[in-house]
C-alpha cells in the first residue's frame, strides 16, 4: 500500500514522526505474521520546496502529484493550536495551494485522511461538507463555525466515512495510521498496537477539558455557572434561560454552536465529571454521590457513568 503524507510548513512534528513511526513499526512487524501482507511505502509529499516543522526541522518532501496516485493521503497537523494563529494559517498560499491538489487527488479515488489540525486543511477543500467528521476537541467551536456544512461529532477519536477518514487531537494520528493498516491486516493492526503500547480510545470526549470549551463564548460561560450551582436540583431550560437573560432558543442555539450538544446534555456532562470528582475524592457511598448530582438512585449514577465512560464505580475509584 502507497501512503503519501503531506507535511506543509510548520507541521507538527510528533505528529509527522508519529506516522511515520506507526507505518514503519508495521514494516518491521510484518514478517512475523502467518501470512503477511504487502508492506507499507511511506512518501513524505508538500506544495513548495523547502518545508520546516514547528520546531524547525528541515523535512524532505516530494512534489504533491508528482508521483502514482496513492493509496491513501493522510495529512498531520500543522503546528498552530490556538484560535487565533491557525485562523491567519489557513491564509496561506501554501495551504491553499495544498486544498487545490487534494480535490485533484479526491477526484482520482485516492482516499485522504486527515487528524487533529490538519482536519481544518482536509474541511478548507469542502470534501468535508455534508460528511460526519470529527476534529481536535478543544477547537471544535471554531471548526463549527468555519465549516457549518460539516457533520461534527468532535466527541469521536476517529470517523472513518468513505473516502475521507478524520481523527481527533494529537494522538489520533497513531488511531488514523493504525485503521489504515487495520485495512490492510487486522492481525498487522492489533500486533503494531500491542509494540507501541497503544490502548483504544473511540472517544476523545473523555479528554476533553468542557471550561476551556465553555468559555469561548460568554453565555454559554455563564450557563456553566449556573448549571454547577443547580446540579442537585436538576435541569430546567426554562430557569436556566430566565436566569441568564435568554430565551430558550438563543441558550440552545449557543450551547450547540460552542459545544456541539444540547444544554440538557452539557448539564449532565457536568454531573459526570462532578460525580467522577467526588468518587476520587470522598469517602461517599454511590448513593450520596448520585443526590449531590441530582439523581434520586445510585443506579441512575452508575448507568450514566457506565454508558458515558465505559467504566464502573470500581474503576473510576482505583484509577489513577
Amino acid at each position: 500500500m502507497n501512503i503519501s503524507v503531506l507535511a506543509l510548513d510548520g507541521v507538527f512534528d510528533t505528529g509527522l514522526a508519529t506516522m511515520l513511526d506507526v507505518f514503519g513499526t508495521a514494516n518491521e512487524l510484518v514478517g512475523m505474521l502467518v501470512s503477511p501482507p504487502s508492506r507499507f511505502t511511506t512518501t513524505i509529499v508538500g506544495v513548495s520546496a523547502s518545508v520546516r516543522t514547528a520546531q524547525g526541522l528541515q523535512v524532505p518532501v516530494v512534489a504533491m502529484g508528482s508521483q502514482p496516485d496513492p493509496d491513501w493521503l493522510v495529512i498531520p497537523a500543522i503546528g498552530q493550536k490556538m484560535p487565533g494563529p491557525l485562523a491567519d494559517a489557513l491564509k496561506r498560499s501554501d495551504i491553499a495551494d495544498a486544498t487545490k491538489a487534494l480535490r485533484a487527488a479526491a477526484e482520482t479515488g485516492t482516499r485522504i485522511g486527515a487528524a487533529c489540525i490538519g482536519t481544518f486543511i482536509l474541511a478548507e477543500t469542502g470534501l468535508l461538507d455534508h460528511r460526519r467528521s470529527t476534529t481536535t476537541w478543544w477547537l471544535a467551536p471554531m471548526f463549527r463555525q468555519l465549516y457549518p456544512q460539516v457533520r461534527l461529532d468532535a466527541a469521536r477519536m476517529l470517523i472513518n466515512d468513505g473516502q475521507f477518514a478524520t481523527a481527533g487531537a494529537a494522538l489520533g494520528h497513531i488511531d488514523l495510521a493504525l485503521m489504515i493498516i487495520r485495512q490492510t491486516s487486522p492481525e498487522l493492526a492489533a500486533l503494531t498496537a500491542k509494540y507501541l503500547i497503544v490502548d483504544s480510545r473511540p472517544l476523545q470526549s473523555a479528554y476533553a477539558i468542557s471550561d476551556h470549551l465553555a468559555h469561548s463564548n460568554p453565555l454559554v460561560e455563564r450557563f456553566e455557572r449556573w448549571a454547577r450551582d443547580h446540579l442537585a436540583a436538576g435541569f430546567n431550560l426554562d430557569e436556566a434561560a430566565t436566569a441568564l437573560g435568554a430565551s430558550k432558543r438563543t441558550l440552545s442555539r449557543r450551547v450547540n454552536d460552542v459545544l456541539g450538544k444540547t444544554p440538557l446534555s452539557y448539564f449532565q456532562d457536568l454531573r459526570v465529571e462532578q460525580a467522577v470528582h467526588l468518587l476520587k475524592t470522598s469517602s461517599d457511598s454511590v448513593d450520596e454521590i448520585a443526590a449531590k448530582v441530582g439523581y434520586s438512585e445510585g443506579v441512575t449514577l452508575r448507568n450514566l457513568l457506565r454508558r458515558r465512560l465505559r467504566k464502573g464505580v470500581r474503576e473510576i475509584r482505583t484509577a489513577n
